[in-house]
């Protein structure tokens, strides 16, 4: 399988590393570094995120979490697609 990420993913990613970064370059590498790798475990285990319940297919659109993370994405054929991606104290409607 292979990842794609959406326009707004990688918004989310930048800003979350730049957030972290003010404070803590090497915090915000480990960030990154973690995100990237639970994110690849997806190629061989697309289906290990929680089905998003209120999603319109829930074993399509998943949530993975890593560490305080959570990975929205979307199963299609021979592509995941990660959606957004987020903070566990951020509010995902604001997004």
């Amino acid at each position: 399988m292979k990842i794609r990420y959406s326009p707004e993913s990688v918004d989310d990613l930048c800003r979350m590393v730049e957030f972290v970064e003010v404070k803590n370059p090497f915090a915000a590498r480990r960030i990154a570094i973690d995100l990237q790798e639970g994110i690849d475990k997806l190629k061989q285990f697309p289906k290990i995120g929680l089905p998003v319940l209120k999603a319109s297919d829930p074993e399509l659109i998943r949530d993975l979490y890593i560490s305080r993370y959570t990975i929205r994405y979307l199963i299609a054929d021979e592509m995941i697609y990660i959606l957004r991606i987020w903070h566990n104290k951020e509010n995902e409607r604001n997004l």
